[in-house]
This record gives structure tokens, sequence and C-alpha cells, in this order.
């Protein structure tokens, strides 16, 4: 069994910060990639940025220059460090990791998804 356990929501004004971190636990051999989505009320859920484990990432247009993604690989653990943020990156933020419980099996897990708003 594998969670995805997210953290660091909440309602922010236009311009502020917010940073999000997720943690994985239970049993895992190893983590290959590890990203955040987000979903707005009455859109798609969209990738906002992804990190492999060589430490590559991954962002969408909208959010490059103002978001950073990062993890730690010791704690099974990815970071989004939010800054600038917009009205329109209100959204519910989900983690989500591709991880290998043994060498035959991998899988995508989702976490249960952290709110972010932003408004004044």
């Amino acid at each position: 069994q594998v969670q995805l356990v997210e953290s660091g929501g909440g309602l922010v004004q236009p311009g502020g910060s917010l940073r999000l971190s997720c943690a994985a636990s239970g049993s895992i051999l190893n983590i290959n990639s590890m990203g955040w989505y987000r979903q707005a009320p009455g859109k798609q859920r969209e990738l906002v940025a992804s990190i492999i484990s060589g430490g590559s990432t991954n962002y969408a247009d909208s959010v490059k220059g103002r978001f950073t993604i990062s993890r730690d690989n010791a704690k099974n653990t990815v970071y989004l460090q939010m800054n600038s943020l917009k009205p329109e990156d209100t959204a519910v933020y989900y983690c989500n990791a591709h991880i290998r419980a043994s060498p035959w099996y991998g899988r995508d897990y989702w976490g249960q998804g952290t709110q972010v708003t932003v408004s004044s």
C-alpha cells in the first residue's frame, strides 16, 4: 500500500507565496517521477510541474519563473514553491508519483488534493 499525503494549501493574497509538500509512504522500492497537477472548477486537470529522479524538471508555461518544484529523495517528498501567485492559480492541487513497489510493478498514485485559493 502506498499513500501520498499533501499539505500546505490555503488562502493567499495575489502576489503572495505558498509551499506545497507531498510525502509518499508505504511499500516503495523507488520513485521515478513526482509532480503536481491542478484542477480549477469547470476545467480539466492540468500538469503544473514534474521532476524525475535525476532532478530534471518540467513546468507548464503559465507557471514558469514563478513556481519551483523540488524533491527530497531520502524523504520520498516533493515540494512546490509557488511565488507571485495570481487568482488564476486558484485550484485544487494534486500530487502525483510513479512508484515501483517491486522490480516488476509500478503505477501512478495520486494524493487527495489540497485547495489553493488566491484572492484579495
